[in-house]
């Protein structure tokens, strides 16, 4: 009357099974070489976005809402985020209440827009250290969002020229003497915006005045020191039109982090990525500058108070700036990794970006 023997085969095939399996995405092999090589490229770590019901690891949050929401989603996942998720974090919650009231917190306004300061000329001077340090100091290393308008230049308005650049304290405006195209429609500015205004070269100074923070771009390049980061969204195209170097180790743009990228590794606008995750619209027409500018520095500031766990992060900590991402499995030899448990092949692999959690524990 007991239960019914496994077959020796059966059992030996469910252990295999059990033994080749990922334990971050939960992937299946036939033979460890193939879950090795899986290992390998998928850069598994703790700051990978993780589903709260089942605890799989998915490379983006994209993936992980299309693992909740999708077309086909994990059948039990979906029914407990459908009732205690929250749709712009993707945490699960214990009851309703709890995430009622996390709701209020998580879904944001629209940002209110504030005064700004227009410098007309190259004898403007305005301290910027204190308004900088009030509005974008985080726990550990600060942080300034900053976001350019551009206009049309050349024969036919297709060449990109910088005509406004705000960031939190204000809007700072440059004079450009080729023929322009404004792109009232979207942009705002005219004419009148650009009249006295502060040439390219001073606005880049001020610029970068207030990223240094006092330090060397020496230092800077070196480890950062008291440097502040520059958050942006394709803050390429904002740094070309400015004609401005500042270091990538410095840099946080919304574009280009993985977790907030599509699967494919392919960059959402800022205005779906503002829908997504803070729960407004922007960009309705008229782009704000002053919207976009809030609104990317919400987003970075909601990537980077992601709890992750503490194990494995310690390293990374120390040698935040210089540290190299990537796999850990290059040093190994085949028969060294074959050898390993699932458990410490998961332990050897590190992610392929840096995490933006570590700005909150770096000094």
């Amino acid at each position: 009357m007991g239960s019914e023997a496994v077959p020796q085969e059966s059992r030996t095939t469910s252990e295999q099974s059990d033994q080749f399996k990922c334990l971050a995405c939960f992937k299946q092999y036939k033979k460890k070489e193939h879950l090795i090589e899986h290992m390998r490229v998928s850069y598994h770590s703790v700051h990978q976005p993780k589903c709260g019901v089942c605890h799989k690891q998915c490379k983006s949050l994209e993936s992980l809402r299309e693992h909740l929401t999708g077309n086909l989603p994990k059948k039990n996942c979906s029914k407990i985020f459908s009732v205690q998720g929250c749709n712009y974090c993707l945490k699960i919650f214990e009851n309703a209440d709890s995430l009622c009231e996390h709701k209020e917190i998580c879904q944001l306004p629209v940002p209110v827009k504030v005064e700004t300061i227009r410098i007309p000329s190259t004898e403007s001077h305005i301290d910027f250290s204190d308004s900088a340090n009030r509005d974008y100091t985080i726990r550990g290393l600060e942080a300034m969002a900053i976001d350019c308008q551009k206009v049309g230049g050349g024969s036919d308005g297709s060449l990109d020229l910088c005509a406004r650049i705000l960031w939190r304290i204000g809007s700072l405006i440059h004079q450009i003497s080729l023929r322009i195209f404004f792109r009232y429609e979207v942009t705002g500015i005219t004419e009148a915006h650009l009249r006295d205004a502060m040439p390219l070269k001073e606005v880049r100074e001020k610029v970068l005045e207030v990223l240094q923070n006092g330090e060397s771009i020496g230092r800077l390049r070196l480890d950062g020191g008291k440097g502040r980061l520059l958050v942006g969204h394709d803050l390429r195209h904002d740094l070309d039109c400015l004609r401005m170097y500042y270091p990538d180790h410095l840099l946080r743009d919304t574009a280009k982090y993985h977790p907030l990228m599509k699967t494919n590794l392919v960059s959402f606008s800022l205005k779906s990525l503002t829908k997504k995750y803070l729960g407004y619209d922007i960009q309705s027409g008229m782009h704000d500058p002053y919207e976009d500018c809030v609104s990317v520095m919400r987003l970075y500031k909601r990537m980077r108070s992601a709890d992750h766990s503490e194990a494995g992060i310690g390293t990374a900590i120390v040698n935040h700036h210089t540290q190299s991402f990537g796999s850990g499995f290059d040093s190994m030899k085949l028969r060294e990794l074959e050898n390993m448990t699932p458990d410490e092949l998961y332990k050897l692999s590190k992610p392929n970006y840096r995490c933006w959690c570590l700005d909150s524990r770096q000094s």
